[in-house]
């Protein structure tokens, strides 16, 4: 049964590392591109304050997702 428990763990984790890089991609690198590239204004629309603490946010949330998957793996059984 040690199998099955951890290809589930592994499953888990895989998991929390997808949301941690969705995190990313769109709380990070999404806005980042719309700032630069200037879509619909959004550069103009957008407080630097603002885009930083959101920007920070997101990738605060992506980090924690992606060091409990590291913890998670810790269940591993040999």
């Amino acid at each position: 049964m040690k199998h099955v428990e951890n290809e589930r763990i592994k499953y888990l984790v895989n998991a929390l590392d997808r949301a941690s890089t969705t995190c990313l991609t769109v709380g990070v690198a999404g806005p980042i591109a719309a700032a630069v590239y200037n879509l619909n204004g959004f550069a103009e629309l957008m407080e630097t304050k603002k885009l930083t603490i959101g920007l920070l946010g997101w990738l605060s949330v992506a980090i924690l997702l992606h060091l409990l998957g590291r913890y998670v793996l810790r269940w591993l059984k040999p």
